[in-house]
Formats: structure tokens, C-alpha cells, sequence
């Protein structure tokens, strides 16, 4: 008799200071597949469980059931993780009906959330444990940006987080996950968990897994543990910090065949590393103006990070903080920056390319970060605002703006889009038609993969000190759920340290 194995996918990370609510719409525009056609995903972390279970296709079943991903943004809608959850659940629960489960395996963020729900996996990893039982292994994949509970440990056998930040191996990360869901199911595996939890909450601007830094040095050290012959796996953790929710932190993750003593020990020497580099991980940051001088003074493009509206960590994408500075320059400084707003989207669709258009721009979604800014510019481009990703977790995977247009004030482009979407390397741009070779300053709003988009153009990058639901630190926004002390605002505690396990 065959092993059965169900998967499925539930992928999205949420905010809780902003961003667009979470609704079957995201989840459509990005990846909504259910049934069978799930079978046909080739690539990212679905195609990576296919690759390790298809070759045993003679003794292995696996049954599919949804995958749902979608761009990061608020807390996902009671109604759209109601449906996914059933979805998931009444695949396996048929499944079950039909004969024995051996496994279940789930592609998940780590980060998400729902109203009333600040862990989102923890829920669902509970409930499915809750239907298969104690003894069918249940592995779970995740982005190394997870917040890491109790909940998600306690109900899973095994999870595995991503190595690579910007993130690279989503396949291979759905290798890893297949591998130990097998490795379980034939016996090879007693799976003992510990994951050592740090409350150090800051951004992502120093969280490169690449090169130099303080998160590649935890990393690299979580990975030289791995090779031990008395060690099954590791994963290290930078948490997504825009959760407003009890006991959040980054650290490491260790797995042993039947060793719990040892997971334990090796995951708190990895969690005491990353607590050691927390200064490190804070960013240095510029003030608009200061880097609106500098950046006139430099002799090449420049490039201009505003962290805190990056739709890849939830925010909305709306923001115009810049756009005042920008449009007070000259017209033969051009510049060129993004921006969410479905109505400007919606009435430069009513016009035509070369029509001059009135307006106001941005904060229209998520108001609470600033107000709108008016604007009188050329309307010189329209588009459909899809656009296809060039690696990364949705590589070759379509991103769908929703109606875009360029709007031309004075020396800057303006790229309106519908709906916020991930910046990965500069594909948005590209869909604009923007040549950002031509630009003195090139505005981008995700924290890592700017330089990975613009070091082709620039030699300059400054990440600026703006506010907003995604900022560069977390000093200014206004947590109330997460347990303190917690750094960056308090430092040299004794107690900063707690390990989670599974057996």
C-alpha cells in the first residue's frame, strides 16, 4: 500500500501598524490553485516537495489540496482564512476517509495573521494536528522571517525555515521539508525541535544572509551546526517585527534524531549569537533632506530607500513622503518613484497618454501615516500592470498590478499601480518602461533587495528615517501586545533567552 502524503499551502505575511487587508482578491491576484492543478506547480517550495516525492511515486500518494499565496499586507480577512482553512482541512479530512495518512506537509509564511489571531500558523498547525492525531507526521515549511510560537512548535514535528534573505531557496527549502516529512514516515527520524527565542525586534535592513553582517554570521554558525553528525537540521530566524503580539524574537532552530537535550543546548548557542549581534542589526538612517543633499551632490544615480512603505513587509505601498522633495527640483533632475493609489490608477485610465492630469496622490489607503499631496503632471504611460518576476519565491510567476500609469511632475516619474506587489528586482520598473540608468534618484521601498535591483546603476544607497507601518527600526511604532523587555528599547537584561520544544 502507497504512503499518502497531503500538502498544501497557505503563504502570506502580515502587519498589523498597516497595509491592505487580506482578502481572497490578494490571494487570487498572486497564486489561488486548488485540487489537482496543484499538482502542476513546478517551482518554488511546492516544486521542491514534488522533486523529493515524485521519484517514490511507486510507494508514495500525495494529495493535494490548496496553495494560497499572496503579497504581504494587513491582517488576513476572517472570510479569506476561513475559506483556505477549510479548504486545507476538508482535503485532509477526506483523505482520511479514504485510508491511512502518512504525512501531512505544508508550505507556510510563519508571519501572518487574522483578526482575533495574531498567529495564524500556530492556528492552523493546531487544528491539523488536532485531525490527524498524534502519530502522522506533520512538517512545515517557512520563511526565516517566521515569529516562532509555542503553538507552531508544539502541534509540528518538524519546521524549516528558509536560509537565504533576499530569499533564494524556496525550492530547496521545499526539499528539505520533503526529505524530513520521509525521513519521519520510514523511521528514520525521531524528531526532536528546539527553538531558542531572543525578543530582539528590529528591521531588515542589516538582515542579509550574504557576504558580511550580523544575520549571515548567525547563519553561517546555524549552518556549521547542521553539519554535525549528531544534528538533523537547523534554521535561524530574523522575525518579522510589523506583528504587534506576546513573546516575538529571532534565534535559532535545531532538530535532532532523539536528542532533546542536545537541540536544546545547540539552539540556545545559536539564539545567545544572534542576541550578542543585536546592535548590529540596527540600521544607520538619513533624513530625507540630508539624503536629498547628498544625493545632489554625488556624481552618479543615487538610490533612496524608503523602508517604511515596503509592500513586501505589509505596507500598503502608498506612501508620498518623498514626492514633495522630489517635484521641488529641478525638471532636469529626473527621478522616478512608486506608489500605490487605485483612484489616481482608475482616473488616469480615463484619460489618454499625453493628457495633463490635477490630482491628489497617496495616503489613500492607509491613511494614518500622512495626507494626500496634490500633483499636476503629463500622463505618459497606461498599462495593464502585469508584470513577470525574475527569480525569488514567485520566480516566473506573473505579479499583477492591477491598471498602472506614469505620471511625468516636472523631472519625476510618478508609477501609479492598483495594488501593491513585491519588490523583487525592479520588474515593477520594468513594467513602467522606466529606465532607471536615466535617473539621478531612484526611489525603492523593500529593505534588502534594492541592491540586488540597482547596483548595476548606483554606487550610492541611503536608507532613510521615514515613518510608517514597515520603518527601518522599530523604536517609534506603537506596540502594545509584545512582552518587554524586549530590544531595541530596553538592553542588558538577564532573562532574554527561552527555548520551545517539541518532545
Amino acid at each position: 500500500m502507497k504512503q499518502r502524503i497531503v500538502i498544501g499551502a497557505l503563504l502570506v505575511e502580515c502587519n498589523h501598524f498597516g497595509g491592505i487587508p487580506t482578502d481572497l482578491n490578494s490571494f487570487k491576484r498572486t497564486q489561488y490553485i486548488t485540487g489537482q492543478d496543484v499538482l502542476e506547480i513546478a517551482d518554488g517550495t511546492l516544486g521542491g516537495y514534488y522533486d523529493v516525492l515524485s521519484p517514490r511515486a511507486g510507494d508514495i500518494e500525495v494529495i493535494p489540496t490548496i496553495a494560497a499565496t499572496a503579497c504581504p499586507g494587513g491582517p488576513v480577512t476572517t472570510l479569506a482564512y476561513s475559506a483556505i482553512k477549510q479548504q486545507i482541512l476538508t482535503g485532509i479530512s477526506e483523505a482520511i476517509s479514504e485510508g491511512p495518512v502518512a504525512g501531512v506537509l505544508l508550505a507556510l509564511h510563519g508571519a501572518a495573521a487574522v483578526d482575533g489571531i495574531p498567529d495564524l500558523e500556530g492556528d492552523l498547525l493546531e487544528s491539523v494536528r488536532d485531525l490527524i492525531g498524534a502519530d502522522v507526521a506533520l512538517v512545515a515549511t517557512l520563511d526565516l522571517h517566521a515569529y516562532m510560537t509555542e503553538q507552531m512548535v508544539s502541534n509540528s514535528d518538524v519546521l524549516v525555515a528558509w536560509d537565504t534573505y533576499p530569499h533564494r531557496d524556496a525550492f530547496e527549502t521545499g526539499q528539505r521539508g520533503a526529505t524530513a516529512l520521509l525521513d519521519i514516515v520510514d523511521g528514520n527520524l525521531i524528531p526532536c525541535m528546539a527553538m531558542g527565542i531572543t525578543p530582539v525586534l528590529v528591521g531588515a535592513i542589516n538582515g542579509t544572509t550574504e557576504g558580511e553582517g550580523p544575520f549571515a554570521d548567525t547563519m553561517r554558525l546555524a549552518k556549521r551546526i547542521e553539519k554535525r553528525d549528531d544534528v538533523y537540521m537547523t534554521s535561524a530566524f530574523l522575525v518579522h517585527p510589523y506583528l504587534d503580539a506576546p513573546n516575538m524574537g529571532g534565534g535559532g532552530l535545531v532538530i535532532t534524531n532523539d536528542d532533546p537535550d542536545l537541540a536544546c543546548e545547540l539552539a540556545t548557542e545559536i539564539t545567545e549569537y544572534y542576541w550578542s549581534r543585536r546592535h548590529d542589526l540596527e540600521p544607520e538612517l538619513i533624513g530625507v533632506e540630508s539624503a536629498i543633499e547628498r544625493s545632489l551632490a554625488h556624481d552618479g544615480s543615487v538610490v533612496l530607500v524608503e523602508t517604511s512603505d515596503c509592500c513586501g513587509g505589509g505596507a500598503a505601498g502608498d506612501s508620498v513622503q518623498l514626492l514633495p522633495h522630489l517635484t521641488a527640483l529641478p525638471a532636469d533632475i529626473h527621478s522616478v518613484i512608486p506608489v500605490v493609489d487605485a483612484h489616481v490608477a482608475a482616473e488616469c485610465h480615463k484619460h489618454s497618454v499625453g493628457d495633463e492630469i490635477m490630482i491628489e496622490i497617496g495616503f489613500r489607503h492607509d491613511p494614518d501615516w500622512g495626507d494626500p499631496v496634490p500633483v499636476c503632471g503629463t500622463i505618459i504611460q497606461l498599462n495593464d500592470g502585469v508584470f513577470t518576476y525574475r527569480g525569488g519565491i514567485w520566480d516566473r510567476c506573473e505579479g499583477h498590478m492591477g491598471s498602472s500609469a506614469v505620471i511625468k511632475v516636472g523631472g519625476v516619474h510618478v508609477c501609479v499601480a492598483t495594488h501593491p506587489t513585491y519588490e523583487w528586482c525592479g520588474e515593477q520598473y520594468d513594467a513602467f518602461e522606466i529606465d532607471v540608468s536615466q535617473m539621478k534618484i531612484i526611489v525603492a521601498k523593500n529593505p534588502m533587495n534594492y541592491g540586488m535591483a540597482f547596483s548595476d546603476y548606483s554606487d550610492l544607497m541611503m536608507v532613510l528615517d521615514t515613518r510608517g507601518p514597515t520603518p527601518a527600526t522599530c523604536r517609534h511604532l506603537p506596540f502594545q501586545r509584545i512582552t518587554r523587555p524586549a530590544f531595541p528599547w530596553q538592553d542588558d537584561f538577564d532573562e532574554h533567552n527561552k527555548v520551545l520544544t517539541n518532545c
